[in-house]
Parts: C-alpha cells; sequence; structure tokens
C-alpha cells in the first residue's frame, strides 16, 4: 500500500512538474485559438495524455473505437504530453491534468473539453452537438 501510495504521489508530481514549466505568466488558454486543418472533418477530437498513465490507456481502445465508427467525420489526435514532442500541446491547450479531451469544431473551434477517462457513450454525445452520427 506504501508502495502504490509513493508511486501516486511521484506520478502527481511528474505531472505538476511537466504541465507547470511554463513560468513566463502568460496564459495558454486556447479558447479563440483556432487549428488549421480541420476543415475536412465535422469535430476533431484531440486526446492529450500519455501512453504512461494507467487512465489515458483506458481511453486508447475509445479512441480506436471513434476512429473506425466516425472516421469520416471525426479526426482523431494523440499528443504524449509527456515526450518532449508532445509537451508543447500541454501548453497550447492548457492542460492542468491528464487525460484531458479537447473537441474541436469543423472551423477549428474548441466547443468542449472533458479532463479524466470519458466513457465512450459519453464522448460519442459530445460529437453529435456537432452532427456527427
Amino acid at each position: 500500500m506504501k508502495t502504490l501510495r509513493k508511486s501516486f504521489l511521484l506520478f502527481c508530481t511528474l505531472t505538476i512538474l511537466i504541465l507547470n514549466a511554463d513560468c513566463s505568466g502568460q496564459s495558454s488558454k486556447t479558447e479563440d485559438k483556432t487549428v488549421k486543418g480541420t476543415e475536412k472533418y465535422k469535430v476533431t477530437f484531440i486526446e492529450l495524455g500519455s501512453v504512461r498513465c494507467i487512465p489515458c490507456q483506458q481511453m486508447q481502445p475509445i479512441m480506436k473505437s471513434i476512429e473506425a465508427k466516425y472516421g469520416k467525420d471525426v479526426k482523431v489526435v494523440f499528443h504524449d504530453v509527456w515526450t518532449e514532442a508532445g509537451a508543447p500541446y500541454a501548453k497550447q491547450y492548457g492542460i492542468e491534468a491528464i487525460p484531458t479531451q479537447v473537441f474541436l469544431d469543423e472551423n477549428g473551434k474548441e466547443y468542449f473539453r472533458h479532463v479524466g477517462y470519458f466513457p465512450e457513450e459519453e464522448l460519442i454525445s459530445v460529437l453529435k452537438q456537432k452532427g456527427v452520427k
């Protein structure tokens, strides 16, 4: 039990350190930002997490299922924010915990955000808000 508690505390500490690495004092929220190249899809579903995070690992089959079922209407993107390549996305989207799911409309504007494990049925209801069938 102590080992599990220590592992959890280490995980939380590392997450906080990585996500708070930018000390510039500038906000990194993306409320007004858009992402180019999303015009082809009704929704872009961005998963911000890590392959080493248990809840993030639980999201992998859901992401694959969404891509298989709705691939024509939904673009699924994953960024491992615990890697050098993925870390800038944590800052860009202003995430505070992983996994975080960000949903962009066809114009690249964020319309929904969820933090934590997101059951597939609930995720699908978010996609349907933008006409995904």
